[in-house]
């Protein structure tokens, strides 16, 4: 090989060796410059975080749930107290459903007779009519109709029922007499929760005034430790 042909060839692996070069680094270039526009480009997604923030920091408007009407509920514990003097029944409790409420709210009181004053309150079930599902109270008498019965009540004994402990109910109006005989007790039961869920609906019962386990436990202590039978009435 002549001395002309080797610079030639030195200088042309040169020039190649060069291009090659050149090209990695405008490879690397475009990659680093790849990168860099996709990391603005990922800023940009992820900036609109703010509306987010704002949006989130909004609280929603909180539903709450109705007041009872203490009027009528002084009226009915009045008239509890009057007939539980006459007919030897409690004068320390009684307990109040008023049915006129919307079952998400607390509406099972327990009244103290003695301080005019409602100790504890509750949600309690309304009786489905035999239906799928009732959202608004009906009230009936009749048997095998699974519905509420308006009326005062006699809180009976407790015994291990279908669901559990429960209390007999004896009723004492024209408008409940077959109480007993339907097998309309309190009595407690997982679908009814310890806090209202108003405006949300509750779970029906088959005519029986159903409450949560929590509350059924209050109520046991308050039966169990009076000496005389507790009234229980039901209105709307």
């Amino acid at each position: 090989m002549t001395l002309a042909s080797c610079i030639n060839a030195e200088s042309s692996s040169l020039e190649k060796g060069t291009t090659s070069s050149e090209n990695k680094h405008k490879i690397t270039h475009k990659k680093e410059k790849k990168k860099s526009l996709f990391k603005k480009k990922k800023d940009i997604l992820v900036k609109p975080a703010e509306p987010v923030k704002e949006k989130a920091g909004k609280k929603e408007k909180e539903v709450i749930p109705p007041s009872p009407n203490l009027i009528l509920l002084n009226v009915f514990a009045k008239n509890v107290k009057s007939y539980a003097i006459q007919n030897n029944y409690s004068t320390k409790y009684c307990f109040l459903i008023d049915m006129s409420m919307p079952s998400g709210s607390n509406r099972f009181f327990v009244y103290d007779l003695e301080k005019s004053s409602v100790v504890y309150s509750a949600l309690v079930a309304h009786g489905s009519c035999n239906d799928t599902f009732l959202a608004h109270p009906r009230f009936s008498n009749a048997v095998n109709t699974g519905c509420s019965s308006l009326g005062k009540y006699k809180v009976g004994e407790l015994y291990n029922g279908k669901y559990g402990k429960s209390y007999r109910l004896y009723g004492l109006d024209n408008s409940n007499s077959t109480a007993y005989k339907r097998g309309v007790v309190i009595h407690a039961y997982d679908c009814v929760p310890d806090k209202e869920i108003y405006p949300a609906v509750l779970c029906n019962s088959f005519g029986c005034p159903m409450v949560s386990y929590s509350f059924f436990a209050k109520l046991s202590q308050i039966i169990s430790g009076s000496n005389k039978p507790i009234l229980l009435w039901i209105y709307s």
